[in-house]
Protein backbone atom coordinates (compact mmCIF):
# COMPACT_ATOMS: atom_id res chain seq x y z
CA UNK A 1 0.00 0.00 0.00
CA UNK A 2 2.95 2.31 0.48
CA UNK A 3 3.22 2.70 -3.29
CA UNK A 4 0.17 4.96 -3.39
CA UNK A 5 1.99 7.42 -1.11
CA UNK A 6 5.10 7.32 -3.28
CA UNK A 7 3.22 7.58 -6.58
CA UNK A 8 0.93 10.28 -5.22
CA UNK A 9 4.00 12.23 -4.25
CA UNK A 10 5.56 12.01 -7.71
CA UNK A 11 2.29 12.76 -9.52
CA UNK A 12 1.83 15.75 -7.24
CA UNK A 13 5.45 16.76 -7.78
CA UNK A 14 4.96 16.69 -11.56
CA UNK A 15 1.74 18.65 -11.32
CA UNK A 16 3.20 21.11 -8.82
CA UNK A 17 6.27 21.65 -10.99
CA UNK A 18 4.06 22.35 -13.99
CA UNK A 19 1.83 24.63 -11.95
CA UNK A 20 4.65 26.57 -10.30
CA UNK A 21 6.48 27.15 -13.58
CA UNK A 22 3.12 27.98 -15.15
CA UNK A 23 2.53 30.42 -12.31
CA UNK A 24 5.82 32.14 -13.13
CA UNK A 25 4.89 32.08 -16.81
CA UNK A 26 1.65 33.94 -16.18
CA UNK A 27 3.43 36.41 -13.94
CA UNK A 28 5.74 37.25 -16.84
CA UNK A 29 2.83 37.35 -19.28
CA UNK A 30 0.84 39.67 -17.00
CA UNK A 31 3.78 42.06 -16.87
CA UNK A 32 4.52 42.15 -20.60
CA UNK A 33 1.05 41.77 -22.13
CA UNK A 34 -2.18 43.71 -21.64
CA UNK A 35 -5.16 42.14 -19.84
CA UNK A 36 -7.06 42.20 -23.13
CA UNK A 37 -4.34 40.18 -24.89
CA UNK A 38 -4.21 37.78 -21.95
CA UNK A 39 -7.98 37.33 -22.06
CA UNK A 40 -8.10 36.47 -25.78
CA UNK A 41 -5.01 34.23 -25.57
CA UNK A 42 -6.38 32.32 -22.59
CA UNK A 43 -9.55 31.52 -24.52
CA UNK A 44 -7.42 29.88 -27.24
CA UNK A 45 -5.27 28.08 -24.66
CA UNK A 46 -8.40 26.78 -22.93
CA UNK A 47 -9.57 25.47 -26.29
CA UNK A 48 -6.21 23.76 -26.83
CA UNK A 49 -6.46 22.08 -23.44
CA UNK A 50 -9.99 20.88 -24.09
CA UNK A 51 -9.10 19.57 -27.56
CA UNK A 52 -6.11 17.74 -26.10
CA UNK A 53 -8.40 15.88 -23.71
CA UNK A 54 -11.17 15.24 -26.21
CA UNK A 55 -8.76 13.75 -28.72
CA UNK A 56 -7.84 11.00 -26.26
CA UNK A 57 -11.15 9.22 -26.95
CA UNK A 58 -10.68 7.49 -23.60
CA UNK A 59 -7.41 5.85 -24.69
CA UNK A 60 -5.49 7.58 -21.89
CA UNK A 61 -7.70 5.74 -19.39
CA UNK A 62 -7.70 2.44 -21.27
CA UNK A 63 -3.90 2.10 -21.45
CA UNK A 64 -3.78 2.58 -17.67
CA UNK A 65 -6.75 0.40 -16.73
CA UNK A 66 -6.19 -2.33 -19.35
CA UNK A 67 -2.52 -2.42 -20.44
CA UNK A 68 -1.67 -4.88 -23.19
CA UNK A 69 0.56 -7.88 -22.59
CA UNK A 70 4.29 -7.09 -22.77
CA UNK A 71 4.55 -8.46 -26.31
CA UNK A 72 1.81 -6.14 -27.58
CA UNK A 73 2.43 -3.10 -25.39
CA UNK A 74 4.47 -1.24 -28.02
CA UNK A 75 1.73 -1.78 -30.59
CA UNK A 76 -0.92 -0.58 -28.17
CA UNK A 77 0.99 2.62 -27.47
CA UNK A 78 1.88 3.22 -31.12
CA UNK A 79 -1.74 2.94 -32.24
CA UNK A 80 -2.84 5.18 -29.38
CA UNK A 81 -0.28 7.87 -30.25
CA UNK A 82 -1.26 7.89 -33.93
CA UNK A 83 -4.99 7.96 -33.18
CA UNK A 84 -4.69 10.77 -30.65
CA UNK A 85 -2.54 12.98 -32.90
CA UNK A 86 -4.92 12.56 -35.84
CA UNK A 87 -7.98 13.22 -33.69
CA UNK A 88 -6.41 16.39 -32.24
CA UNK A 89 -5.77 17.83 -35.69
CA UNK A 90 -9.34 17.12 -36.84
CA UNK A 91 -10.88 18.54 -33.68
CA UNK A 92 -8.72 21.67 -33.89
CA UNK A 93 -9.89 22.33 -37.45
CA UNK A 94 -13.49 21.69 -36.40
CA UNK A 95 -13.11 24.14 -33.52
CA UNK A 96 -11.83 26.87 -35.82
CA UNK A 97 -14.61 26.18 -38.32
CA UNK A 98 -17.28 26.52 -35.61
CA UNK A 99 -16.07 29.81 -34.13
CA UNK A 100 -18.94 31.82 -35.66
CA UNK A 101 -21.35 29.92 -33.38
CA UNK A 102 -19.50 30.16 -30.05
CA UNK A 103 -16.50 32.47 -30.33
CA UNK A 104 -17.17 35.59 -32.38
CA UNK A 105 -14.28 37.45 -30.75
CA UNK A 106 -11.87 34.73 -31.90
CA UNK A 107 -12.85 34.85 -35.57
CA UNK A 108 -9.68 36.76 -36.45
CA UNK A 109 -7.70 33.52 -36.28
CA UNK A 110 -9.55 32.19 -39.34
CA UNK A 111 -8.21 35.05 -41.45
CA UNK A 112 -4.63 33.80 -41.11
CA UNK A 113 -3.91 30.34 -42.59
CA UNK A 114 -0.55 30.23 -40.80
CA UNK A 115 -2.26 30.85 -37.47
CA UNK A 116 -4.78 28.06 -38.18
CA UNK A 117 -1.97 25.64 -39.07
CA UNK A 118 0.05 26.54 -36.00
CA UNK A 119 -3.00 26.20 -33.75
CA UNK A 120 -3.73 22.76 -35.21
CA UNK A 121 -0.16 21.50 -34.75
CA UNK A 122 0.04 22.83 -31.19
CA UNK A 123 -3.22 21.08 -30.33
CA UNK A 124 -1.67 17.81 -31.54
CA UNK A 125 1.36 18.33 -29.29
CA UNK A 126 -0.89 19.13 -26.33
CA UNK A 127 -2.85 15.92 -26.93
CA UNK A 128 0.27 13.77 -27.26
CA UNK A 129 1.57 15.23 -24.02
CA UNK A 130 -1.61 14.14 -22.25
CA UNK A 131 -1.23 10.61 -23.58
CA UNK A 132 2.44 10.45 -22.59
CA UNK A 133 1.46 11.39 -19.04
CA UNK A 134 -0.99 8.50 -19.00
CA UNK A 135 1.71 6.12 -20.27
CA UNK A 136 4.02 7.00 -17.39
CA UNK A 137 1.16 6.80 -14.89
CA UNK A 138 0.13 3.38 -16.16
CA UNK A 139 3.74 2.18 -15.99
CA UNK A 140 3.73 3.31 -12.33
CA UNK A 141 6.64 5.62 -13.12
CA UNK A 142 5.13 9.07 -12.48
CA UNK A 143 8.60 10.41 -11.70
CA UNK A 144 9.13 10.57 -15.47
CA UNK A 145 6.29 13.07 -15.69
CA UNK A 146 8.30 15.36 -13.43
CA UNK A 147 10.97 15.56 -16.13
CA UNK A 148 8.77 15.73 -19.22
CA UNK A 149 5.50 17.45 -18.35
CA UNK A 150 6.94 19.29 -15.35
CA UNK A 151 10.44 20.62 -15.85
CA UNK A 152 10.84 20.40 -19.64
CA UNK A 153 7.47 21.89 -20.49
CA UNK A 154 7.65 24.59 -17.81
CA UNK A 155 11.16 25.79 -18.65
CA UNK A 156 10.53 25.80 -22.40
CA UNK A 157 7.31 27.77 -21.96
CA UNK A 158 8.80 30.21 -19.48
CA UNK A 159 11.76 31.08 -21.70
CA UNK A 160 9.75 32.45 -24.64
CA UNK A 161 7.07 35.05 -23.80
CA UNK A 162 9.51 37.93 -23.20
CA UNK A 163 11.00 37.45 -26.68
CA UNK A 164 7.63 37.09 -28.41
CA UNK A 165 5.92 40.25 -27.17
CA UNK A 166 5.98 41.64 -30.71
CA UNK A 167 3.54 38.91 -31.75
CA UNK A 168 0.92 40.05 -29.26
CA UNK A 169 -1.45 37.35 -28.09
CA UNK A 170 0.18 34.93 -30.56
CA UNK A 171 3.30 35.16 -28.40
CA UNK A 172 1.36 33.84 -25.40
CA UNK A 173 -0.25 31.00 -27.34
CA UNK A 174 2.99 30.15 -29.14
CA UNK A 175 4.97 29.98 -25.90
CA UNK A 176 2.40 27.62 -24.39
CA UNK A 177 2.42 25.40 -27.47
CA UNK A 178 6.21 25.30 -27.55
CA UNK A 179 6.12 23.95 -24.00
CA UNK A 180 3.81 21.14 -25.11
CA UNK A 181 6.12 20.31 -28.04
CA UNK A 182 9.20 20.15 -25.81
CA UNK A 183 7.36 17.93 -23.31
CA UNK A 184 6.33 15.49 -26.07
CA UNK A 185 9.87 15.15 -27.41
CA UNK A 186 11.21 14.59 -23.90
CA UNK A 187 8.40 12.12 -23.16
CA UNK A 188 9.11 10.04 -26.28
CA UNK A 189 12.79 9.96 -25.36
CA UNK A 190 12.00 8.74 -21.83
CA UNK A 191 9.52 6.19 -23.13
CA UNK A 192 12.26 4.74 -25.32
CA UNK A 193 15.09 4.84 -22.78
CA UNK A 194 13.24 3.98 -19.57
CA UNK A 195 10.27 1.90 -20.75
CA UNK A 196 11.79 0.30 -23.83
CA UNK A 197 9.15 1.70 -26.17
CA UNK A 198 9.54 1.07 -29.91
CA UNK A 199 7.10 2.01 -32.66
CA UNK A 200 5.33 -1.16 -33.80
CA UNK A 201 2.23 -1.62 -35.94
CA UNK A 202 0.65 -5.05 -35.67
CA UNK A 203 -2.84 -6.47 -35.37
CA UNK A 204 -4.10 -8.18 -32.25
CA UNK A 205 -3.24 -8.23 -28.57
CA UNK A 206 -3.60 -4.50 -27.97
CA UNK A 207 -6.89 -4.80 -26.01
CA UNK A 208 -8.02 -1.52 -27.62
CA UNK A 209 -10.87 -3.13 -29.56
CA UNK A 210 -11.92 -5.29 -26.62
CA UNK A 211 -12.13 -2.29 -24.30
CA UNK A 212 -13.75 0.06 -26.82
CA UNK A 213 -16.86 0.46 -24.64
CA UNK A 214 -14.73 1.45 -21.66
CA UNK A 215 -12.78 3.94 -23.79
CA UNK A 216 -15.98 5.43 -25.16
CA UNK A 217 -17.53 5.81 -21.72
CA UNK A 218 -14.35 7.40 -20.35
CA UNK A 219 -14.34 9.73 -23.32
CA UNK A 220 -17.95 10.77 -22.73
CA UNK A 221 -17.33 11.46 -19.04
CA UNK A 222 -14.15 13.38 -19.84
CA UNK A 223 -16.02 15.48 -22.39
CA UNK A 224 -18.66 16.42 -19.85
CA UNK A 225 -16.07 17.11 -17.16
CA UNK A 226 -13.98 19.41 -19.34
CA UNK A 227 -16.82 21.22 -21.03
CA UNK A 228 -17.09 23.91 -18.31
CA UNK A 229 -13.36 24.65 -18.61
CA UNK A 230 -13.93 25.72 -22.21
CA UNK A 231 -17.32 27.34 -21.73
CA UNK A 232 -16.63 29.43 -18.63
CA UNK A 233 -13.86 31.56 -20.23
CA UNK A 234 -16.15 32.16 -23.22
CA UNK A 235 -19.00 33.16 -20.91
CA UNK A 236 -16.74 35.61 -19.10
CA UNK A 237 -15.38 36.94 -22.40
CA UNK A 238 -18.84 37.50 -23.88
CA UNK A 239 -20.56 38.92 -20.77
CA UNK A 240 -17.77 40.73 -18.90
CA UNK A 241 -15.14 41.52 -21.55
CA UNK A 242 -11.58 40.55 -22.47
CA UNK A 243 -9.97 42.07 -19.36
CA UNK A 244 -12.29 40.12 -17.07
CA UNK A 245 -11.42 36.96 -19.00
CA UNK A 246 -7.75 37.61 -18.23
CA UNK A 247 -8.46 38.06 -14.52
CA UNK A 248 -10.58 34.91 -14.52
CA UNK A 249 -7.90 32.81 -16.18
CA UNK A 250 -5.11 33.92 -13.84
CA UNK A 251 -7.24 33.15 -10.77
CA UNK A 252 -8.19 29.79 -12.27
CA UNK A 253 -4.52 28.93 -12.87
CA UNK A 254 -3.68 29.67 -9.23
CA UNK A 255 -6.63 27.52 -8.14
CA UNK A 256 -5.42 24.74 -10.45
CA UNK A 257 -2.28 24.47 -8.36
CA UNK A 258 -4.49 23.93 -5.33
CA UNK A 259 -6.70 21.41 -7.13
CA UNK A 260 -3.61 19.50 -8.25
CA UNK A 261 -3.51 17.81 -4.84
CA UNK A 262 -6.74 15.90 -5.37
CA UNK A 263 -6.08 15.08 -9.02
CA UNK A 264 -2.57 13.83 -8.27
CA UNK A 265 -3.81 11.49 -5.57
CA UNK A 266 -6.61 10.42 -7.90
CA UNK A 267 -4.21 9.52 -10.70
CA UNK A 268 -2.09 7.47 -8.31
CA UNK A 269 -5.25 5.79 -6.99
CA UNK A 270 -6.30 4.95 -10.56
CA UNK A 271 -2.93 3.40 -11.42
CA UNK A 272 -2.63 1.41 -8.19
CA UNK A 273 -6.26 0.31 -8.20
CA UNK A 274 -5.93 -0.90 -11.79
CA UNK A 275 -2.80 -2.84 -10.86
CA UNK A 276 -4.29 -4.40 -7.71
CA UNK A 277 -8.13 -4.39 -7.76
CA UNK A 278 -8.29 -6.66 -4.70
CA UNK A 279 -6.65 -3.99 -2.57
CA UNK A 280 -9.04 -1.25 -3.69
CA UNK A 281 -10.90 -0.75 -0.36
CA UNK A 282 -7.65 0.01 1.44
CA UNK A 283 -6.48 2.25 -1.41
CA UNK A 284 -9.71 4.24 -1.26
CA UNK A 285 -9.35 4.83 2.46
CA UNK A 286 -5.71 5.86 2.26
CA UNK A 287 -6.24 8.16 -0.69
CA UNK A 288 -9.20 9.83 1.01
CA UNK A 289 -7.06 10.52 4.09
CA UNK A 290 -4.26 11.96 1.95
CA UNK A 291 -6.67 14.29 0.14
CA UNK A 292 -8.38 15.45 3.33
CA UNK A 293 -5.15 16.09 5.23
CA UNK A 294 -3.57 18.03 2.36
CA UNK A 295 -6.52 19.82 0.73
CA UNK A 296 -8.14 21.59 3.68
CA UNK A 297 -5.07 23.49 4.98
CA UNK A 298 -3.95 24.25 1.43
CA UNK A 299 -7.35 25.77 0.62
CA UNK A 300 -7.22 27.89 3.75
CA UNK A 301 -3.72 29.09 2.90
CA UNK A 302 -4.66 30.09 -0.65
CA UNK A 303 -7.81 31.88 0.50
CA UNK A 304 -5.92 33.76 3.22
CA UNK A 305 -3.05 34.74 0.95
CA UNK A 306 -5.08 35.39 -2.19
CA UNK A 307 -4.34 39.10 -2.22
CA UNK A 308 -0.59 38.59 -1.92
CA UNK A 309 -0.54 35.89 -4.57
CA UNK A 310 -2.48 37.95 -7.09
CA UNK A 311 -0.44 41.07 -6.38
CA UNK A 312 2.50 39.26 -7.97
CA UNK A 313 0.62 39.50 -11.27
CA UNK A 314 -0.10 43.18 -10.80
CA UNK A 315 -2.26 45.52 -8.68
CA UNK A 316 -5.23 45.19 -11.04
CA UNK A 317 -5.27 41.42 -10.60
CA UNK A 318 -5.12 41.70 -6.80
CA UNK A 319 -7.96 44.20 -6.74
CA UNK A 320 -10.31 42.52 -9.21
CA UNK A 321 -9.62 38.78 -8.98
CA UNK A 322 -9.17 38.31 -5.21
CA UNK A 323 -12.85 37.51 -4.43
CA UNK A 324 -12.84 35.06 -7.35
CA UNK A 325 -9.73 33.27 -6.07
CA UNK A 326 -11.28 32.98 -2.59
CA UNK A 327 -14.35 31.38 -4.18
CA UNK A 328 -12.12 28.97 -6.10
CA UNK A 329 -10.25 28.09 -2.89
CA UNK A 330 -13.51 27.27 -1.11
CA UNK A 331 -14.66 25.28 -4.12
CA UNK A 332 -11.45 23.23 -4.15
CA UNK A 333 -12.92 21.05 -1.38
CA UNK A 334 -15.79 20.16 -3.70
CA UNK A 335 -13.29 19.56 -6.51
CA UNK A 336 -11.43 17.14 -4.24
CA UNK A 337 -14.61 15.18 -3.54
CA UNK A 338 -15.60 14.95 -7.20
CA UNK A 339 -12.09 13.99 -8.32
CA UNK A 340 -11.65 11.24 -5.71
CA UNK A 341 -15.10 9.75 -6.31
CA UNK A 342 -14.70 10.00 -10.09
CA UNK A 343 -11.44 8.04 -10.15
CA UNK A 344 -12.98 5.42 -7.86
CA UNK A 345 -15.86 4.97 -10.31
CA UNK A 346 -13.42 4.53 -13.18
CA UNK A 347 -11.52 1.80 -11.32
CA UNK A 348 -14.68 -0.11 -10.42
CA UNK A 349 -16.01 0.34 -13.97
CA UNK A 350 -19.18 2.07 -12.80
CA UNK A 351 -19.22 4.08 -15.99
CA UNK A 352 -22.89 5.01 -16.17
CA UNK A 353 -22.82 6.73 -12.76
CA UNK A 354 -19.55 8.40 -13.79
CA UNK A 355 -21.16 9.84 -16.92
CA UNK A 356 -24.22 10.90 -14.93
CA UNK A 357 -22.08 12.67 -12.31
CA UNK A 358 -20.14 14.60 -14.94
CA UNK A 359 -23.35 15.49 -16.76
CA UNK A 360 -24.64 17.00 -13.53
CA UNK A 361 -21.35 18.90 -13.17
CA UNK A 362 -21.56 20.37 -16.66
CA UNK A 363 -25.24 21.32 -16.42
CA UNK A 364 -25.02 22.90 -12.96
CA UNK A 365 -21.77 24.77 -13.63
CA UNK A 366 -22.62 26.15 -17.06
CA UNK A 367 -26.25 26.83 -16.15
CA UNK A 368 -25.39 28.81 -13.03
CA UNK A 369 -22.56 30.63 -14.81
CA UNK A 370 -24.91 31.80 -17.56
CA UNK A 371 -27.46 32.87 -14.94
CA UNK A 372 -24.99 34.66 -12.66
CA UNK A 373 -22.45 36.09 -15.15
CA UNK A 374 -23.93 39.64 -15.09
CA UNK A 375 -23.31 39.76 -11.34
CA UNK A 376 -19.53 39.54 -11.67
CA UNK A 377 -16.57 37.18 -11.58
CA UNK A 378 -17.06 35.88 -8.06
CA UNK A 379 -20.40 34.38 -9.07
CA UNK A 380 -18.67 32.44 -11.84
CA UNK A 381 -16.41 30.98 -9.14
CA UNK A 382 -19.46 30.08 -7.06
CA UNK A 383 -20.97 28.26 -10.07
CA UNK A 384 -17.75 26.26 -10.45
CA UNK A 385 -17.75 25.18 -6.81
CA UNK A 386 -21.43 24.23 -6.71
CA UNK A 387 -21.10 22.26 -9.95
CA UNK A 388 -18.23 20.23 -8.48
CA UNK A 389 -20.17 19.68 -5.26
CA UNK A 390 -23.17 18.33 -7.14
CA UNK A 391 -20.91 16.06 -9.20
CA UNK A 392 -19.12 14.75 -6.11
CA UNK A 393 -22.34 13.98 -4.26
CA UNK A 394 -23.78 12.06 -7.22
CA UNK A 395 -20.56 10.06 -7.63
CA UNK A 396 -20.28 9.39 -3.89
CA UNK A 397 -23.84 8.14 -3.81
CA UNK A 398 -23.05 5.69 -6.62
CA UNK A 399 -19.98 4.47 -4.73
CA UNK A 400 -21.96 3.88 -1.56
CA UNK A 401 -24.61 1.97 -3.47
CA UNK A 402 -21.94 -0.18 -5.07
CA UNK A 403 -19.90 -0.71 -1.91
CA UNK A 404 -21.05 -4.28 -1.49
CA UNK A 405 -20.00 -5.13 -5.03
CA UNK A 406 -16.61 -3.48 -4.62
CA UNK A 407 -16.01 -5.41 -1.41
CA UNK A 408 -16.36 -8.62 -3.40
CA UNK A 409 -13.66 -7.73 -5.94
CA UNK A 410 -11.26 -10.63 -6.07
CA UNK A 411 -13.46 -12.94 -3.96
CA UNK A 412 -15.93 -15.71 -4.88
CA UNK A 413 -19.56 -14.52 -4.56
CA UNK A 414 -21.92 -16.36 -2.26
CA UNK A 415 -23.72 -19.31 -3.86
CA UNK A 416 -27.29 -18.61 -4.87
CA UNK A 417 -29.93 -20.68 -3.07
CA UNK A 418 -31.42 -21.65 -6.43
CA UNK A 419 -28.21 -23.27 -7.65
CA UNK A 420 -27.23 -26.84 -6.73
CA UNK A 421 -24.50 -27.17 -4.16
CA UNK A 422 -21.09 -27.98 -5.58
CA UNK A 423 -19.98 -31.57 -4.95
CA UNK A 424 -17.87 -32.28 -1.93
CA UNK A 425 -14.35 -33.00 -3.10
CA UNK A 426 -12.21 -35.35 -1.05
CA UNK A 427 -8.54 -36.00 -1.56
CA UNK A 428 -8.06 -38.79 -4.10
CA UNK A 429 -5.23 -41.27 -4.24
CA UNK A 430 -2.50 -40.54 -6.76
CA UNK A 431 -3.33 -41.51 -10.34
CA UNK A 432 -1.26 -41.61 -13.50
CA UNK A 433 -1.16 -38.08 -14.90
CA UNK A 434 -2.00 -39.21 -18.43
CA UNK A 435 -5.44 -40.52 -17.53
CA UNK A 436 -7.98 -39.41 -14.95
CA UNK A 437 -10.78 -41.85 -14.03
CA UNK A 438 -14.36 -41.02 -13.21
CA UNK A 439 -17.01 -43.47 -11.87
CA UNK A 440 -19.37 -44.92 -14.46
CA UNK A 441 -22.91 -44.34 -13.05
CA UNK A 442 -24.26 -47.55 -14.65
CA UNK A 443 -21.65 -50.01 -13.39
CA UNK A 444 -19.89 -48.19 -10.57
CA UNK A 445 -16.58 -49.00 -12.23
CA UNK A 446 -13.93 -46.52 -13.14
CA UNK A 447 -14.27 -45.14 -16.65
CA UNK A 448 -11.83 -42.90 -18.56
CA UNK A 449 -12.60 -39.22 -18.32
CA UNK A 450 -13.86 -37.64 -21.52
CA UNK A 451 -11.28 -35.69 -23.51
CA UNK A 452 -10.79 -32.12 -22.35
CA UNK A 453 -12.50 -32.75 -18.99
CA UNK A 454 -11.14 -30.67 -16.14
CA UNK A 455 -12.11 -31.27 -12.53
CA UNK A 456 -12.72 -28.08 -10.53
CA UNK A 457 -13.46 -27.69 -6.88
CA UNK A 458 -15.66 -24.63 -7.32
CA UNK A 459 -17.02 -22.58 -10.18
CA UNK A 460 -15.02 -19.54 -11.20
CA UNK A 461 -16.75 -16.21 -10.97
CA UNK A 462 -15.65 -12.94 -12.51
CA UNK A 463 -16.67 -9.77 -10.78
CA UNK A 464 -18.46 -7.24 -12.97
CA UNK A 465 -19.23 -4.06 -11.10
Amino acid sequence: MHTIYRNSFFVLAATATTAVLGFLFWMVVARYYSPGQVGIATSLISAMSLISYLSQFGLNSTIVRFPAAPGARNTQLTLALCAVAAAACLLALAYVAGLPWYGEKLLFIRENPLAVTAFTVLCAFAALNQLAKAVFTGARAPVLNVWSDGITQGVAKLALPVFLTGLGLYGIVGSTGAGFAAAVLCGLFLMRRRLGFRCELRIGGTRLREQFAYSLASYASGLLNLLPQLVLPLIVLQHLGAAAAGYFYVAFQVASLLNAIAFSVGEALFAEGSHDPAGLPGLLRRSAVIVAVAQVPAAAAVAGGSGVVLWLFGPDYAETAQPLLIAFAAGSLAVALSAWAGYALKITRQLRPLIAANAVFALVTVGLALLWAPRGLVWIGAAWGLGNLACGLVALGALLRGRRGRAQVGSVPARSASLPAPPLVLPAPPAPPASLSLPDPSTGREAPAPPGHRHETAPHHQHRP
